[in-house]
């Protein structure tokens, strides 16, 4: 795992709001992409933090292989990490790519054992406002 430091990425949580933020900052190689996520889970933890928002707009879609990754494995360890904890991801995406990850996320959920799929609720927006509604409902 990369230290914090290194990440493309900036990580808070908000105790007001029970939600953490991921604010990727940059394009990102697989390994930061996972090791972000991993370091998330652990700031997660400290929290009891089960709702995400992912906010991808400076950073692009990850790759399929990637994004993949987090639909399946990742979820299923966020489940295993964070039992007690409800747990929602909230992707925030530039309107261009809108289409592109919410194809992708119907395509992986439609292959993904039951098992995987209480892992975490996952939803795609474009707008934060939205999203941290949706997370707040959780």
């Amino acid at each position: 795992m990369l230290p914090s430091a290194l990440l493309p990425a900036t990580l808070s949580y908000r105790p007001d709001l029970h939600v953490l933020f991921l604010r990727w900052t940059r394009p990102a190689t697989s390994e930061e992409h996972r090791s972000g996520y991993r370091t998330a889970l652990a700031l997660a933890q400290a929290h009891g933090a089960g709702h995400w928002l992912v906010d991808l707009r400076s950073r692009g879609l990850a790759s399929a292989e990637d994004f993949g990754w987090v639909l399946r494995e990742f979820r299923e360890q966020l489940s295993r990490e964070l039992p007690a904890a409800s747990r929602r991801l909230a992707y925030l995406v530039a309107p261009y790519h809108f289409e592109l990850i919410s194809e992708r996320s119907r395509a992986l959920e439609a292959t993904l054992p039951e098992t995987a799929r209480p892992g975490a609720h996952v939803r795609i927006f474009m707008e934060e406002h939205l999203a941290l509604e949706w997370l707040q409902l959780g």
